[in-house]
């Protein structure tokens, strides 16, 4: 059964690239690639899927209008899609009782992500407007071996 472990494995072994897929307001997807990890909601703790988008894009656009989003991870043949609803932290997308700063970095960390110099990292999440796309897993679909298609709610 795919779970949030098999989102880490996959992840893993492909840089944490992920496709992203949200729903434009003429209700048609859209469809992007974006770098993801797993890390504890900033609020609650709870596991989510968090990646880190530029200010003023589509995929925020989408995201404000509808926010649910899947993001499909894979490595190989193997897939795990995690679907589920989103909440934004950033400049324009306040998240009562996070640190905006620290959030960014954990989830360019859970996602890969290195810099060597992270007051650097930090002014250029500032001049970029960046914001946290975090994402409560409610669904997961996947391709386990040996079977064609699986989806658990």
């Amino acid at each position: 059964m795919a779970d949030l472990d098999t989102v880490r494995e996959l992840a893993s072994q492909e840089h944490w690239l992920a496709v992203l897929v949200t729903t434009k307001r003429n209700g048609e997807p859209g469809v992007s690639l974006v770098n993801a990890g797993v890390l504890p909601h900033p609020v609650t703790g709870e596991p989510v899927v968090a990646f880190v988008a530029r200010g003023c894009t589509a995929k925020l656009t989408n995201l404000r209008a509808n926010p649910r989003a899947t993001l499909v991870f894979r490595a190989g043949w193997e897939w795990v899609g995690v679907t589920g609803p989103v909440e934004l932290a950033g400049p324009d997308d306040q998240l009562p009782g996070t640190d905006l700063p620290g959030l960014l970095r954990d989830v360019y960390h859970a996602a890969g992500g290195r810099h060597s110099d992270l007051a650097a990292y930090d002014r250029e999440m500032v001049a970029d407007r960046r914001t946290a796309v975090l994402l409560r897993p409610v669904k997961f679909s996947s391709n386990p071996p040996g079977t064609d298609h699986e989806e658990h709610a």
